[in-house]
């Protein structure tokens, strides 16, 4: 009786299959790939962020308001997006300083453009064949996301505060507080006090402008409206809110060019009710940030209510 064959190509198998296990590498090796992957993954990250800003830019610049709110959501989305990734945080503020991927000039060059009460008019654009350019004025909803698209690029991007300095942000934003809505003045408010923080220069331009007198004289506006509703309005806690974090800011920064703060609450509010707002700012150092926006929120309200002007 023969023997029995064996198959042809067990042994190649037998010897791919102990050539499997591959020898580890060396430690040079590994950290030469490592470095690889970690530039791969920022190349990456990067080319999302510079998307991502050139497509919210390129509708945030548009002619038309629906355009524009596209781009500002686009915007608020993806820096929402990054809040929570140092990585992220770093290629975005490094993007910001490339002339074509900054996010403010747009702003305030579109959105939050100041209207002018007189417009020129061009007789050449009637007698001539050139066009006249038709841009559709920013509505509430479109100022109120841009309001808020500022707001996060000063949070993440503190150069952006100097950056809003040179396009005279506190005059607009001061003045948005003085005529528009409430939908604007709410976000007005939060993007007042992120521009203002870590930024003297807009700190000497909201005390020429009279900032703090704007911010009381809405609070005596809406207690107006808040008698005959019976309700503390949100734009009241919102202004709670700004006194609180702008005078405990203050107190922590003895040099601030609002050093003064205290005494300009004290005409305009009663020495009373700016003792109760230097006294409420002092909560919450030691505290986690969801729990010291609670108590912001808490000591807002017991300052509105207890404010009788």
């Amino acid at each position: 009786m023969s023997p029995t064959k064996e198959p042809e190509g067990g042994s190649c198998r037998e010897e791919a299959d102990s050539g499997s296990a591959r020898p580890p590498l060396p430690p040079a090796a590994e950290v030469a790939v490592g470095e690889l992957v970690s530039a791969l993954n920022r190349r990456r990250v990067y080319r999302d962020v510079t998307l991502a800003l050139r497509c919210g830019l390129r509708d945030a610049a548009a002619d038309f308001s629906f355009l524009r709110t596209r781009g500002l959501r686009s915007l608020l989305k993806f820096l929402g997006s990054i809040s929570s990734s140092d990585e992220a945080i770093r290629l975005f503020c490094h993007s910001q300083t490339i002339p074509e991927l900054r996010v403010v000039p747009v702003l305030f060059q579109n959105s939050l453009q100041q209207s002018k009460d007189n417009p020129v008019v061009i007789l050449d654009h009637i007698f001539g064949v050139e066009p006249l350019k038709i841009v559709s004025p920013a509505t509430e909803s479109e100022i109120a996301i841009a309001l808020r698209v500022l707001e996060g690029c000063c949070l993440l991007h503190s150069s952006s505060a100097a950056l809003a300095h040179k396009h005279k942000a506190i005059e607009v934003l001061v003045n948005i507080l003085s005529t528009r809505g409430t939908i604007e003045q709410g976000a007005c408010l939060d993007a007042l006090i992120a521009v203002l923080l870590e930024s003297s220069s807009n700190q000497m331009d909201f005390r020429e402008c009279h900032g703090i007198e704007k911010v009381i004289d809405l609070i005596k506006d809406e207690q107006v409206d808040e008698s005959i509703s019976c309700s503390v309005s949100v734009i009241l806690l919102k202004c709670g809110e700004f006194l609180l974090l702008l005078v405990g800011y203050v107190n922590r920064n003895e040099n601030s060019p609002l050093a003064h703060i205290h005494e300009d609450m004290q005409r305009n509010l009663g020495e009373k009710c700016a003792s109760l707002v230097w006294a409420a700012s002092q909560f919450g150092s030691t505290l986690d940030p969801e729990q010291r926006q609670t108590a912001l929120h808490i000591q807002a309200r017991r300052v509105v209510e207890s404010l009788v002007l």
